[in-house]
Protein backbone atom coordinates (compact mmCIF):
# COMPACT_ATOMS: atom_id res chain seq x y z
CA UNK A 1 0.00 0.00 0.00
CA UNK A 2 1.44 3.07 -1.05
CA UNK A 3 0.31 6.33 1.30
CA UNK A 4 -0.41 8.90 -1.52
CA UNK A 5 -2.70 12.35 -0.76
CA UNK A 6 -4.32 14.27 -4.01
CA UNK A 7 -5.93 17.89 -3.20
CA UNK A 8 -7.15 19.89 -5.83
CA UNK A 9 -7.74 23.60 -5.34
CA UNK A 10 -9.84 26.43 -7.54
CA UNK A 11 -7.50 29.49 -7.84
CA UNK A 12 -8.54 33.13 -8.78
CA UNK A 13 -5.70 33.51 -11.17
CA UNK A 14 -4.32 32.34 -14.96
CA UNK A 15 -1.81 28.89 -14.44
CA UNK A 16 1.00 31.34 -15.19
CA UNK A 17 0.31 33.25 -12.15
CA UNK A 18 -0.27 30.46 -9.73
CA UNK A 19 2.43 28.36 -11.41
CA UNK A 20 5.05 31.12 -10.62
CA UNK A 21 3.64 32.27 -7.12
CA UNK A 22 4.06 28.67 -6.39
CA UNK A 23 8.06 28.22 -7.63
CA UNK A 24 9.35 32.20 -7.58
CA UNK A 25 11.44 32.97 -4.46
CA UNK A 26 10.24 36.42 -3.46
CA UNK A 27 6.71 35.53 -4.32
CA UNK A 28 7.11 32.63 -1.79
CA UNK A 29 8.34 34.57 1.13
CA UNK A 30 5.35 36.41 0.90
CA UNK A 31 2.50 34.04 0.77
CA UNK A 32 4.50 31.93 3.27
CA UNK A 33 3.99 34.73 5.91
CA UNK A 34 0.86 36.53 4.30
CA UNK A 35 -1.69 35.21 6.98
CA UNK A 36 0.26 35.13 9.92
CA UNK A 37 -0.27 37.73 13.00
CA UNK A 38 3.66 37.80 13.32
CA UNK A 39 5.67 36.82 10.56
CA UNK A 40 8.48 34.70 11.78
CA UNK A 41 11.82 33.70 9.20
CA UNK A 42 11.19 32.70 5.89
CA UNK A 43 14.23 31.91 4.06
CA UNK A 44 13.79 30.84 0.35
CA UNK A 45 16.20 30.01 -2.83
CA UNK A 46 14.95 28.60 -6.01
CA UNK A 47 17.27 27.46 -9.05
CA UNK A 48 13.77 26.69 -11.24
CA UNK A 49 15.56 24.04 -13.78
CA UNK A 50 15.67 20.03 -13.88
CA UNK A 51 17.78 19.27 -11.42
CA UNK A 52 18.05 22.33 -9.81
CA UNK A 53 16.52 22.88 -6.34
CA UNK A 54 14.26 25.08 -3.79
CA UNK A 55 15.53 25.33 -0.11
CA UNK A 56 13.13 26.80 1.87
CA UNK A 57 13.94 27.10 5.84
CA UNK A 58 11.08 28.47 7.71
CA UNK A 59 9.69 29.37 11.70
CA UNK A 60 8.60 31.25 14.45
CA UNK A 61 12.13 31.88 15.30
CA UNK A 62 15.85 30.22 14.55
CA UNK A 63 14.84 27.49 17.15
CA UNK A 64 11.79 26.25 15.89
CA UNK A 65 12.83 26.01 11.89
CA UNK A 66 11.73 23.59 9.18
CA UNK A 67 13.43 23.10 6.44
CA UNK A 68 12.53 21.60 2.71
CA UNK A 69 14.53 21.03 -0.40
CA UNK A 70 12.87 20.33 -3.58
CA UNK A 71 14.84 19.04 -6.58
CA UNK A 72 12.99 19.75 -9.80
CA UNK A 73 12.65 16.50 -11.63
CA UNK A 74 9.91 17.64 -14.22
CA UNK A 75 9.09 21.22 -15.03
CA UNK A 76 6.53 22.39 -17.83
CA UNK A 77 5.61 25.48 -17.13
CA UNK A 78 2.42 26.50 -16.32
CA UNK A 79 1.50 22.68 -16.71
CA UNK A 80 3.07 20.67 -14.30
CA UNK A 81 5.58 20.43 -12.19
CA UNK A 82 7.25 17.78 -10.19
CA UNK A 83 9.71 17.29 -7.11
CA UNK A 84 11.49 15.23 -4.77
CA UNK A 85 11.01 16.71 -1.32
CA UNK A 86 13.04 16.35 1.52
CA UNK A 87 12.29 18.36 5.02
CA UNK A 88 12.36 18.48 8.23
CA UNK A 89 11.49 19.80 11.53
CA UNK A 90 13.24 21.22 14.59
CA UNK A 91 13.05 18.01 16.24
CA UNK A 92 15.60 16.39 13.27
CA UNK A 93 13.55 13.86 11.96
CA UNK A 94 13.44 13.90 8.41
CA UNK A 95 11.01 12.55 5.03
CA UNK A 96 11.71 12.35 1.64
CA UNK A 97 8.80 12.19 -0.76
CA UNK A 98 6.79 12.92 -4.54
CA UNK A 99 5.08 16.16 -5.28
CA UNK A 100 3.35 16.49 -8.56
CA UNK A 101 1.52 19.80 -9.36
CA UNK A 102 -0.51 20.51 -11.95
CA UNK A 103 -2.26 23.68 -13.43
CA UNK A 104 -4.90 23.45 -15.22
CA UNK A 105 -7.07 26.32 -16.92
CA UNK A 106 -10.33 27.16 -15.54
CA UNK A 107 -13.23 29.52 -16.56
CA UNK A 108 -12.53 30.95 -13.13
CA UNK A 109 -9.11 30.55 -13.17
CA UNK A 110 -6.72 27.73 -12.58
CA UNK A 111 -7.70 24.14 -10.75
CA UNK A 112 -4.64 23.50 -9.04
CA UNK A 113 -3.55 19.76 -8.64
CA UNK A 114 -1.34 17.97 -5.57
CA UNK A 115 -0.30 14.52 -5.83
CA UNK A 116 1.78 13.82 -2.44
CA UNK A 117 2.96 10.43 -2.58
CA UNK A 118 5.85 8.79 -0.16
CA UNK A 119 4.47 9.34 3.45
CA UNK A 120 6.11 7.15 5.67
CA UNK A 121 2.77 6.64 8.12
CA UNK A 122 -1.19 7.28 7.82
CA UNK A 123 -0.63 9.88 10.48
CA UNK A 124 1.92 11.72 8.65
CA UNK A 125 0.14 11.97 5.65
CA UNK A 126 -3.13 12.72 7.08
CA UNK A 127 -1.58 15.78 8.58
CA UNK A 128 -0.32 16.60 5.00
CA UNK A 129 -3.61 16.64 3.90
CA UNK A 130 -5.10 18.73 6.90
CA UNK A 131 -2.96 21.10 7.85
CA UNK A 132 0.15 21.60 5.65
CA UNK A 133 -1.35 21.64 2.04
CA UNK A 134 -4.65 22.99 3.01
CA UNK A 135 -2.51 26.04 4.67
CA UNK A 136 -0.06 26.36 1.84
CA UNK A 137 -3.15 26.41 -0.73
CA UNK A 138 -4.81 29.04 1.67
CA UNK A 139 -1.72 31.01 1.86
CA UNK A 140 -1.34 31.17 -2.00
CA UNK A 141 -5.23 31.70 -2.79
CA UNK A 142 -4.51 34.87 -0.41
CA UNK A 143 -1.42 36.20 -2.23
CA UNK A 144 -2.89 35.84 -5.33
CA UNK A 145 -5.76 38.15 -3.67
CA UNK A 146 -4.03 40.24 -2.14
CA UNK A 147 -1.03 40.42 -4.56
CA UNK A 148 1.98 42.01 -2.85
CA UNK A 149 0.51 44.24 -0.36
CA UNK A 150 1.45 43.50 3.34
CA UNK A 151 -0.58 41.17 5.73
CA UNK A 152 0.16 43.97 8.40
CA UNK A 153 -0.03 47.85 7.69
Amino acid sequence: MTLDMRMTRRLPATPAEVFDAYTDAEKQKIWFSILDEQPGIVEIEVDLRVGGQQTAVWGPDRDSLFRETQTFLEIDRPHRLVTESTGGGPDGATMTTRVEVTFEAVDDGTLMTVVHSGFPAPEVRDFFVNEVWVGALDRIEAYLVRGTEPAQA
